[in-house]
């Protein structure tokens, strides 16, 4: 699953990770600003980053251990992580309100994806990125340093660093140079 290969998400090990992630998320989620377990909370379901984060639940993810966050990440109210892959976010960038970033994946051939296997793509997002409000992160998309992504943009494509990408698909967006 991590590596990107065909699983069964019903897989007996896999059900169970994904029950103690839901504990977790239970309990961080019922915490308040402040709250001294919060840290501790997220160091124990996250793969890194869980001590300097502040992510405002609710807070959903799969698994959690994928998700690797840098110095000072935020994430405001209500964003899902879905970690079949690694998610990597650089220091300090800002995740606004609703943000998916979606790692796991489905089969585009019929055949295939009837049987109930599923797969992932990682997911890489640069330090000091701001991520607006009710946009989607799709699998196997990197997101370079510095870069901006409008709010309700969907990612279906790598984003440069410094780039500004708006709209659904995402694409970059072209500011207009004053006539001179």
């Amino acid at each position: 699953m991590i590596a990107g290969d065909l699983y069964r998400p019903g897989d007996p090990q896999l059900v169970a990770e994904r029950r103690r992630a839901q504990e977790l998320m239970r309990a961080y989620n019922q915490t308040i600003v402040g709250d001294p377990k919060r840290p501790g909370i997220l160091k124990e379901l996250l793969g890194s980053g869980g001590e300097t984060a502040a992510l405002r639940p609710t807070f959903q993810v799969d698994y959690g251990y994928n998700i690797y966050l840098g110095v000072g990440v935020f994430m405001n109210y209500g964003c899902v992580l879905l970690d079949v892959c690694p998610i990597r976010i650089g220091d300090k960038t800002e995740i606004g309100p609703l943000v998916q970033i979606l790692a796991a994946d489905h089969p585009r051939d019929a055949s295939t994806r009837d049987t109930g296997l599923e797969l992932g793509q990682p997911v890489t997002i640069g330090k000091n990125v701001w991520i607006g409000s009710g946009a989607i992160i799709l699998p196997g998309v990197t997101i370079g340093d510095d870069a901006i992504v409008g709010a309700g943009a969907v990612v279906t494509r790598d984003v440069a660093s410094q780039a500004t990408v708006v709209g659904n698909p995402a694409r970059p967006l072209v500011s207009k140079r004053p006539n001179s």
